[in-house]
């Protein structure tokens, strides 16, 4: 069974907790800025550049001073520490997400770069049976499914 997907598996402040943590143990200050890139990170549902997250965290708190350099830094350590994950797209760079989020695999439209999130039970338990066969211990994996969406295919006809 095919379903859109946006839950977010922790909430805000045992998140934030595991962030400060992650700060203390690298030897990092916790910050403000870095606060609000967390934050808009939880609360946003889209996958975002590090300039996209840099331009809504600007919209969202105009007298905030934070530059793109700290962005992108505090993504980098989010990455390492398994709070964000990344979606590459080669030379236009990558796309962010929390990555406290239930498991889910994306579909990804090469003409306008629109991320569909979905989960399929059927290629779920696919999966964990081709690693039994291959007798593979699997710990995780990520689906990218790269076509053409539907308002592409539309505007191309």
């Amino acid at each position: 069974m095919q379903k859109n997907f946006q839950t977010k598996t922790l909430d805000y402040e045992t998140l934030l907790e595991e962030f400060k943590q992650i700060l203390k143990k690298n030897t990092l200050k916790f910050t403000l800025q870095r606060e609000v890139i967390l934050k808009t990170l939880y609360d946003s549902t889209e996958h975002l550049t590090p300039e996209g997250l840099h331009r809504l965290i600007q919209s969202k708190y105009p007298d905030l001073k934070i530059g793109i350099a700290t962005v992108y830094r505090t993504l980098s350590l989010l990455e390492d520490s398994n709070i964000v994950t990344s979606l590459s797209f080669g030379a236009q760079g990558k796309k962010y997400e929390l990555g406290a989020k239930e498991h889910h695999d994306h579909m990804i439209c090469t003409e306008c770069g629109n991320i569909t999130e979905f989960v399929d039970e059927e290629i779920e338990k696919r999966q964990k049976k081709i690693a039994k066969e291959f007798d593979f211990l699997m710990k995780d994996h990520s689906m990218q499914i790269y076509g053409i969406c539907k308002k592409c295919q539309e505007k191309n006809k």
